[in-house]
């Protein structure tokens, strides 16, 4: 170091300390002196702006605590929200199942009838033979079991296994079920077309029948409840000299089919069937 800037810092020391001494110095009459004033006016917005700073950054750590508390709460209330909304749909479930067992009751109420629920495991669409296959679950199928749903016929079982049971379709062309028009009660034999529709024979051509009109099992059949909707007429055509071709719309989109309804009811005895009256002299 040159003997100048030697100079220099001895200088800059002594003024330090005399600035030092001044300031801590009294005056006479107990006032501050100019430089210590001069210090605090300094020092004063320096402290004020640290005091600020350390009260910006604890407010932006609240913030942040709860920033985080409410994003907590958040995917908690999402959870919540997603478990309420499944939950909403199994009850749209119940009480769809529930109004379609109210449904089918009332085919049980009139027929005296007992209604097994089962699923559709599989559908036949591919070929002219329209059937399906149920799973009975606890309850077993029987063959010439009548197969409904809450909106009308939908079968027969023709061929029982263990809980399965496969299912003639009312749509299958070698179906037949008897079944009369609610509004007369004209009775008639409603057969498959194949094709997904339905065909009313043996309605003498005058007998009063129009499009619109809901056909009904009649329960004469020996298989069938009495009152199950089997489906609307569409078209009236001409027949033969003696009855009218009737076409109908199925009561049941087939195709929409995911369960069915068994119906155990008490059948009419084959004996009974097959008894012929005793000739009488």
């Amino acid at each position: 170091m040159t003997e100048r800037r030697t100079r220099v810092v001895f200088v800059l020391v002594l003024l330090v300390q005399l600035l030092v001494l001044t300031i801590r110095a009294p005056q006479r009459d107990g006032a501050r002196s100019p430089l210590e004033q001069l210090g605090l006016a300094v020092t004063a917005p320096l402290a004020h702006a640290v005091d600020a700073t350390a009260d910006a950054a604890s407010g932006a750590r609240q913030r942040f605590r709860r920033r985080a508390d409410l994003e907590r709460e958040n995917v908690q209330l999402r959870a919540e929200l997603q478990t309420l909304r499944v939950e909403r749909m199994r009850g749209h479930d119940y009480e769809d199942e529930a109004r379609r067992l109210a449904q089918a009751l009332d085919y049980a109420r009139r027929e005296n009838a007992v209604f097994h629920v089962a699923d559709v495991v599989y559908v036949d669409h591919t070929s002219w033979l329209r059937t399906l296959v149920v799973d009975g679950g606890g309850f077993l199928p029987r063959e010439n079991q009548a197969v409904v749903s809450p909106l009308g016929l939908v079968g027969r079982v023709v061929v029982a296994a263990g809980r399965y049971g496969k299912v003639q379709l009312v749509t299958d062309r070698a179906a037949a079920v008897g079944a009369m028009l609610e509004r007369t009660r004209r009775q008639g034999v409603v057969r498959g077309d194949g094709q997904g529709g339905l065909e009313m024979d043996y309605v003498p051509v005058q007998a009063d029948v129009a499009v619109g009109d809901r056909v009904v099992t009649a329960g004469i059949d020996g298989v069938f409840p009495r009152g199950v909707p089997v489906g609307r007429v569409t078209r009236i055509e001409p027949g033969n000299e003696l009855f009218h071709r009737i076409l109908l719309a199925p009561a049941v989109d087939l195709g929409e089919l995911d369960q069915a309804y068994l119906v155990e009811r008490q059948g009419v005895p084959e004996a009974m069937k097959e008894e012929r009256p005793i000739a009488r002299p």
